[in-house]
């Protein structure tokens, strides 16, 4: 990751149980899934010096450390969305391998969807009225509408089409059929989701993701630490992060999102180009944040992503470039900022732990790259993480 320093190896992964789950506490799934993390790498929690966590208590992540026991000496509390585990993920490989940390664990839990079922909290569309977004509040501009908006762009401008956003949700789901931890694994058609009640035009129901509960956690951790661990390592090999707007009438394109900043960073640090890439994670909160995000690192030219996405690209099973392989957001869970989601699947890929959703390279080999990138707000933000395997 730095010049002169030691390389960073992801060594633990793990989710805690995920979507309906109304008998836990938010904290209880950050513990249940930084134990089973850390049970995965086979390292006492005495050895993380490092801790990030976001989301939730007044003073994340002091309260979230606490609660699980940790004295953390080096501490990330960055929250920027969706893409925060991606940024938090290159914080820490950065403090790791200029030797500030040399274990880092990366936690999130949430009860999204069981708070609203209890009544403790009603379903959000807006992120307040203050600073920037008090000029549009006054317009009933939800985070859905803002989507839909930029979707709505990219199909005047490039003739992008309906159908070619719904195949991003139907593909999602067919790979959801092939993840036994996936919240939704039937089927859906075409027809399927364009039928679906509106939620803002032109996403239909299933353009957008489901509401789930959930955690993860990611351990990440110096070269030396590898030899210790049970897991094969998987090396972060270059990222990168971007922030763009706050307010939408500072964007400048709706059509580019700051992926194809973070993007051609990650992959430059890294040395590697997309298409070496097996497979990619990409944030799902709505199909149009795939079919971008996929033009912005480059998997195909501006404009060209609904092309790109017909004819079962995505898949697992035979697809050129498979996409969010456990289902993303819109099929396996998303219980809030999913970021940290993407790096775990992205792991058991590269370790060959998938099962029926497993990727292989046309040789039948295993992957050897892959790639998740994170986005936040309504693409105010981007992180973006090169991994790989050796």
């Amino acid at each position: 990751m730095v010049a002169g320093g030691r390389r960073v190896a992801v060594v633990g992964v793990a989710l805690s149980d995920c979507g309906r789950v109304d008998d836990a506490t938010a904290y209880a799934l950050h513990a249940q899934a930084a134990r089973r993390a850390l049970a995965d790498a086979g390292l006492d929690r005495s050895r993380v010096d490092g801790f990030a966590s976001a989301g939730l208590g007044t003073l994340a992540p002091v309260e979230v450390a606490d609660y699980l026991g940790l004295r953390p000496t080096w501490v990330d509390s960055t929250s920027v969305g969706g893409a925060t585990w991606e940024v938090m993920a290159a914080h820490a490989a950065d403090a790791i391998a200029t030797g500030h940390a040399n274990a880092v664990l990366l936690v999130y839990g949430s009860t999204a969807r069981a708070d609203i079922r209890a009544g403790r909290r009603t379903g959000t569309f807006a992120f307040g009225g203050g600073g920037p977004l008090q000029f549009e509040v006054p317009y009933g501009h939800t985070l859905v509408a803002k989507y839909a908006m930029a979707a709505r762009r990219h199909m005047l401008q490039f003739g992008t089409t309906i159908e070619q956003l719904a195949q991003i949700a139907v593909q999602a789901r067919a790979n959801a059929a092939l993840n036994p931890e996936a919240m939704f694994r039937d089927p859906v058609t075409v027809d399927d989701v364009l039928s679906g009640p509106m939620i803002a035009d032109p996403f239909t129901k299933l353009h957008c993701c489901l509401r789930s509960d959930g955690g993860a956690a990611v351990l990440l951790a110096a070269e030396e630490y590898v030899r210790d661990c049970r897991t094969a390592p998987v090396w972060v090999l270059g990222t990168g992060e971007h922030v763009s707007h706050a307010s939408l009438s500072e964007w400048e394109d709706f059509t580019v999102s700051p992926a194809a900043v973070s993007g051609r960073l990650a992959f430059a640090r890294a040395g590697v180009r997309a298409d070496e890439v097996d497979f990619a994670e990409i944030y799902d909160a709505f199909t149009y944040m795939t079919l971008v995000t996929l033009e912005d690192l480059g998997f195909c030219a501006k404009g060209e992503g609904g092309a790109f996405v017909e004819k079962g690209r995505l898949l697992v099973a035979g697809g050129e470039l498979p996409v969010n392989t456990d289902g993303g957001g819109l099929s396996a869970q998303h219980p809030g900022m999913r970021g940290l989601f993407l790096l775990v699947e992205a792991v058991r890929q590269l370790r060959g732990e998938a099962g029926e959703r497993q990727v292989r390279r046309p040789d039948g080999e295993l992957p050897r790259l892959g790639v998740a990138s994170g986005t936040g707000g309504w693409f105010c933000s981007s992180g973006t993480v090169v991994l790989g395997r050796e």
